[in-house]
């Protein structure tokens, strides 16, 4: 596990420096984050899959079921993701103008974007359990987790606060 721990930590400290090297330009209406995010998501990607093979331990045999089912997982919960990102985009593009109505439906929708994401999460449980033991299975969920929220950490803390009358 020391070995999951550093590798988030270099994952981290990579996603901070691909964030922090890039300026982000400020409009009348809020700040433009896209290249950002994309940013942060490519890093993520590119990264995510050799963390957790590095760091779970798999049999040939449990290779070969496995990865199918974690490239459709993949695949399901990247939806819920590119919804929330790109009303984390909108939001922080608006956000020094944003009405009550528009401030309330953005954090309504966040709210059910996250739901989405756990629910999405909760459905492959099962899945990844009929593929590797439940044991591996559980390290594969704490790995994916901790990545996501260090992603999720780093964008929220780059949102500006919606400006207040």
């Amino acid at each position: 596990m020391k070995i999951a721990f550093s590798t988030v930590v270099l994952l981290s400290a990579l996603v901070s420096a691909s964030v922090t090297a890039v300026a982000q330009k400020e409009t009348s209406a809020g700040v433009e984050v896209e290249r950002d995010l994309a940013l942060l998501r490519r890093d993520l990607r590119t990264e995510k899959k050799k963390i957790i093979a590095a760091n779970l331990s798999l049999t040939e045999t449990e290779a070969t079921k496995f990865w199918p089912v974690y490239d459709q997982y993949i695949a399901d919960i990247t939806k819920p993701y590119d919804a929330f990102y790109a009303s984390v985009k909108d939001f922080v593009a608006q956000q020094k103008t944003l009405s009550d109505a528009e401030s309330s439906a953005f954090i309504k929708r966040w709210g059910q974007l996250l739901v989405e994401i756990a629910q999405t999460r909760q459905r492959y449980i099962p899945m990844v359990e009929k593929v590797i033991p439940p044991r591996k299975a559980a390290v594969f969920f704490q790995i994916d987790r901790r990545l996501y929220s260090l992603l999720e950490l780093q964008v929220v803390t780059e949102m500006p606060l919606i400006q207040q009358p």
